[in-house]
C-alpha cells in the first residue's frame, strides 16, 4: 500500500475560486505529471482543468472529452485531458494508444474517472480530490 502526503488542501466557494486554484496550482506543473482527478458526478473536474489551462497559458475552450475520450490543448505545456466515464476496460485506452500520452514530458494529463485506467498508469501520479460539500462549495485535495 502507497502512502499519500497531501500537497496543498483547500475549500472554494465557487466555480471560478475552484478555477483560480487549478490556475495558481498550474504554474507548479514542469511537464510529465499525470493528474488522478476525482470525485463524483458534478464535483467539478472540468472547472478543475479550465483552470489549470489558463494556467498553463491556453486560450482554447476546455470542455469535457466524455465522448471523445481525449482532448489536447497547447499552451505553455500541452495539456491532454481524458475521461475514461464511458469505458468499459483499460484495454480500451491501450487498443486507442491513449495510455502512451501519459508519459509526454512536455505535457500534462488530467484524467477523469481514471481508476477506469488504473493498471495502465504511471507510479508517480498526481491524485486531485475534489469533494461536494454543498451549494458551489467544494473540498479539493491535492496529494502525491
Amino acid at each position: 500500500m502507497y502512502l499519500m502526503k497531501i500537497l496543498s488542501q483547500i475549500t472554494t466557494e465557487s466555480t471560478e475560486e475552484t478555477e483560480n486554484f487549478a490556475e495558481q496550482f498550474a504554474q507548479t506543473l514542469r511537464g510529465g505529471e499525470v493528474l488522478l482527478l476525482q470525485g463524483d458526478l458534478g464535483a467539478g473536474k472540468t472547472h478543475f482543468v479550465k483552470g489549470l489551462a489558463r494556467g498553463l497559458g491556453i486560450e482554447d475552450v476546455v470542455t469535457s472529452p466524455t465522448f471523445a475520450l481525449h482532448n489536447s490543448y497547447s499552451g505553455r505545456l500541452t495539456l491532454n485531458h481524458f475521461d475514461f466515464y464511458r469505458l468499459d476496460s483499460s484495454e480500451e485506452a491501450a487498443i486507442l494508444g491513449l495510455d502512451e500520452i501519459f508519459y509526454e514530458k512536455n505535457s500534462v494529463a488530467a484524467i477523469e474517472w481514471s481508476e477506469r485506467v488504473s493498471d495502465l498508469l504511471p507510479s508517480d501520479c498526481v491524485r486531485v480530490c475534489i469533494d461536494k460539500l454543498g451549494d458551489g462549495v467544494r473540498k479539493i485535495t491535492i496529494e502525491r
